[in-house]
Parts: C-alpha cells; sequence; structure tokens
C-alpha cells in the first residue's frame, strides 16, 4: 500500500499540471471502487477548477472552486497517471495501461495546455469521495488522524506521551493512524532500525532519549523517501511514470537474511503478524 512518501510524491507529481487546471470531458468507467463514485460525480468534476492539491496522511485532497473537496485514497494499486513525454535520464515503469483497470479519466487544461488524466487500480481498493469542507473535517476517519510526521507537531514529548502506559509494541503504536497519521510498514521498520529499537519493544517503556532518536529517525527515513520519489517494490510509480528509488536505500525492509547494513554481525530477520511483514536486526534493535 502507497504510504506517506508515495502519496506526497503522486501529489508533487500532480501539481504542475493540476494546480489551477480545469477539468473536463470526466468519465467514470465503472460505478465503483471499493465503494461507489458519489452521486453525479462527473457532472459535478466537469468544469471545476483544482485550486490546490494537499496530502493529509495516505489521502489526497484536490481543493476545487465549487466549495468541495475531491478525496482520492489509492488503496493497494491505485495511481494517477498524465499525459508526460518521457525525458532522457528519467527512470519509467512499464506502466499499465489495460483499459479493464482504468476506472477514472478526465482532461485538464491549464495555460492554455490540455492533457489527459487517467486513474487505474487493478484491484480496486482505492475510493473516490466528493466533500465540502465542512463535511470532510467532520467525518469520523479525518478527525481520527493523528499528527503528520513532518510537522513540528511530532516531537519526542509527543511521542512519550503516545506511548505513556501503553502495553502494544512499539511498531503496533506507530502503524495506528490515530497518533501518527501516514505512517506505514516500510518505513516505520526502518525508522525503528535507524532509532536502535526492537518493534517489539513495550511502547510504555520507551525513555526520553529513544523518543528523542525515533523522532529524528521518523522525519529523516520519510524526508530521504520523498526525496527520492518514494519506494517502488511493486507497481508504484509517479503521476508521470518515474519509479520511486527509495528502496534501493532499505536497510532491513525485504533485507530478510542478509547482513545488518551496521555491520555488526547481526542479521536481518523477518516475522509476520496479522499478514504483515516485521524485518529488524535482533543485535542492533532492542
Amino acid at each position: 500500500m502507497p504510504e506517506l512518501p508515495e502519496v506526497e510524491t503522486v501529489r508533487r507529481g500532480l501539481e504542475p499540471y493540476l494546480d489551477n487546471a480545469i477539468l473536463s470531458d470526466v468519465e467514470l468507467h465503472r460505478p465503483n471502487l471499493r465503494y461507489p463514485f458519489p452521486d453525479r460525480f462527473a457532472d459535478q468534476l466537469n468544469g471545476a477548477t483544482v485550486l490546490r492539491l494537499e496530502r493529509r496522511a495516505k489521502y489526497l485532497l484536490f481543493h476545487l472552486d465549487i466549495q468541495k473537496v475531491w478525496v482520492t485514497h489509492l488503496g493497494m494499486t491505485g495511481r494517477f497517471q498524465v499525459e508526460q513525454q518521457a525525458l532522457d535520464g528519467n527512470y519509467y515503469h512499464a506502466v499499465e495501461t489495460d483499459i479493464k483497470h482504468r476506472h477514472f479519466s478526465a482532461t485538464a487544461t491549464r495555460d492554455g495546455i490540455t492533457r489527459k488524466l487517467e486513474f487505474y487500480d487493478p484491484r480496486r481498493f482505492g475510493f473516490m469521495l466528493l466533500l465540502t469542507p465542512a463535511e470532510l473535517y467532520a467525518t469520523s476517519w479525518y478527525q481520527s488522524l493523528g499528527v503528520e510526521p513532518l510537522s513540528d507537531a511530532l516531537s519526542p514529548a509527543y511521542l512519550l506521551d503516545m506511548a505513556r502506559d501503553r502495553k502494544t509494541n512499539l511498531k503496533a503504536l506507530l502503524m495506528a493512524q490515530g497518533g501518527i497519521a501516514g505512517l506505514g510498514n516500510i518505513y516505520v521498520c526502518e525508522a525503528l532500525w535507524r532509532a536502535r529499537l526492537s518493534p517489539d519493544r513495550p511502547a510504555g517503556k520507551m525513555k526520553p532519549k529513544e523518543a528523542e532518536a525515533l523522532t529524528e529517525a521518523i522525519r529523516t527515513v520519510l524526508e530521504e523517501a520523498v526525496a527520492a520519489g518514494g519506494s517502488s517494490i511493486s507497481d508504484f510509480t509517479a503521476a508521470t511514470g518515474e519509479l520511486g528509488l527509495f528502496q534501493h536505500s532499505f536497510c532491513v525492509y525485504d533485507r530478510k537474511g542478509q547482513p545488518c547494513r551496521r555491520e555488526d554481525g547481526g542479521v536481518i530477520e523477518r516475522k509476520v503478524h496479522q499478514g504483515r511483514s516485521t524485518f529488524f536486526c535482533p543485535k542492533c534493535q532492542k
């Protein structure tokens, strides 16, 4: 599932083409994704101008001039594709163009240039909503989102408060979107390794110095991943087709049986809980 760096990469990829663009020729190629498309979705988007693009946690928010917010969650395999000519030196994925997986299309016109915008989702776990700002901010899922990990709201004090008296382990604490929004399996594994903390450590036993290390690890791993365009370990691509490159910087994720990058004699292990893989070094993560 795309995590914060991948969704932010999509947002940044779409912004040059959709910011202040007028939408037209909107078509839905099936009645639903994970959920049905909103009533009169295409009709409402036709003629609307995108005022700005925002990311909140793993959600894309297209703020429109019709006093509505077009909300998109990419699910497992959802991706936007915008017309883009390949440039020398860029790395491109063989983009899926199977028409059966194209569920949404539109044209976006900005500065007199019109481009095709399409949404593909082979597994159809993504979804789209169209809400007024008041409706969006009143939804239970929006209100339940925790702080943005790249904002000043994430601090060692905040982490310690989150963890206080909690019996759950550190990985479960970080994965819960109500505390820190947007973190997912890949980057939680990577941040815990950087902070030298075991994913199984009881959250309530985290010490102030460890909270400082974990705060810094979360922020730096996300910043580096965003700068690298996310991680392309399955079918993730940016909106213009570029592959993410952060997978080449993984220290633990998907490295079972390989030596720890700290060269301390440790070997990366993998355990599975509730269908999710956790990668860690038992020697340096305590």
